[in-house]
């Protein structure tokens, strides 16, 4: 009989003292660490009516780029608001300052150190931060303490040896079959699959999800349009790319009489 072949049995309290509570501990683990992040957060700041109207404008252009190539406004309305916003952008109208004065000048570059908004949001990343690393960090050590070396479960379907360091990390038996599962490894399991069960608990923008914990940064601050951005610049760039996007534009609703009659049969196809 070879080594994949023996059958191991595990002790029916293994599941209800090590599988049960790893996975449950876990569970309310992430519930709460979503409760802690909101209460955390800090209230938001209000933005000015000038600096609202600042971000929208510059909203506004990105969407009308982003839908040239199949725009639903017919073309002498998308030249009509392309050219009013670069037009717009050139002179400033937009800028929550007001147009700059001959006699300004240049702005200098703004430092997100002194900006009260961007540290505030560096503030509350590192925040979160912390409520996601110390909960896990914790969980690890109490899996390592009190369960090292347990065998939790054996996965119903066949997998390649490749899975076998992922899947029996503490246990050092070359052996083993590859479906068995560490207790250790099913933590990361339990870290990375609890995602779609917090998604419908907590619902989808919660604070208990993993991936977007681990793609986050303390100082992911603000959007590329926020608050602490030099928004002069953003326009002048922005006014280029409005000029190459309608270069790019096409009608969506181009020659449609002609396609629907050739869909009901009334033209021969092309």
């Amino acid at each position: 009989m070879s080594a994949s072949e023996v059958s191991l049995y595990l002790d029916p309290q293994i599941r209800d003292w090590v599988l049960f509570p790893i996975t449950l501990v876990m569970i309310l683990v992430g519930i709460l660490r979503h409760y802690v992040v909101i209460l955390l957060q800090s209230t938001p700041q209000k933005l000015s009516r000038a600096a609202l109207r600042e971000q929208r404008a510059l909203t506004r252009s990105q969407i009308l780029r982003a839908t040239s190539t199949k725009s639903l406004l017919p073309p002498s309305y998308y030249t009509s608001i392309s050219r009013h916003l670069s037009q717009a952008f050139e002179s400033g109208k937009y800028l929550k300052d007001g147009p700059p004065k001959p006699g300004d000048a240049p702005a200098s570059p703004l430092n997100p150190m002194t900006d009260p908004a961007a540290m505030d949001g560096m503030m509350a990343g590192m925040k979160t931060q912390m409520v996601m690393m110390v909960p896990q960090m914790v969980i690890m050590g109490w899996i390592n303490f009190f369960f090292q070396g347990f065998v939790l479960i054996k996965l119903p379907f066949p997998l390649t040896l490749g899975f076998k360091s992922m899947l029996q990390r503490g246990i050092e038996t070359p052996e083993m079959d590859v479906r068995w599962v560490s207790s250790l490894s099913w933590y990361f399991l339990n870290f990375f699959g609890l995602n779609g069960l917090y998604r419908l608990i907590l619902g989808g923008e919660n604070a208990a999800d993993s991936s977007r914990d681990m793609m986050a940064t303390p100082f992911n601050t603000t959007a590329a349009a926020g608050p602490g951005q030099d928004f002069a610049k953003l326009f002048k760039a922005e006014r280029d790319n409005l000029e190459l996007a309608e270069g790019l534009y096409s009608w969506a609703g181009a020659g449609v009489e002609e396609r629907v009659l050739r869909k009901y049969g009334k033209l021969p196809p092309q």
